[in-house]
């Protein structure tokens, strides 16, 4: 799971606990300009499979963390219960998007819709 934080315009997700070690990540920083979106989508994590791991730890059913490649994109996971997810898209980023779990989805989605830049 990932607290969520914004300051000086980015996004920080902050990786729980333990999930530092599956995830060999701690926190992520993305410019809130580079989110192309947000989304609840708790089916994307319910799939046995997440993609080729990279660094990172899938024991399905249990945890997927870490750095994915899926579908010719690179994706950063960390979601243990999929009823959590939410799905962050970017642009000009490292990762393509972020799949992660939150303490409350719909908060999540609407906290970050609420600071993205108007288009």
């Amino acid at each position: 799971m990932v607290d969520l934080q914004t300051s000086e315009g980015k996004l920080m997700l902050h990786v729980r606990g333990a999930d530092q070690l599956w995830a060999l990540k701690s926190t992520l920083e993305i410019p809130l300009e580079h989110i192309a979106g947000v989304r609840a989508d708790p089916e994307v994590a319910r799939g046995w499979w997440h993609g080729v791991r990279l660094p990172g730890t899938d024991i399905p059913g249990v945890i997927t963390a870490g750095t994915f490649y899926q579908h010719g994109q690179r994706v950063f996971w960390d979601v243990h219960h999929p009823d959590n997810t939410i799905v962050i898209d970017l642009h000009d980023e490292r990762y393509n998007g972020l799949i992660v779990e939150v303490e409350n989805p719909a908060v999540a989605v609407q906290m970050i819709q609420s600071l993205l830049p108007r288009r």
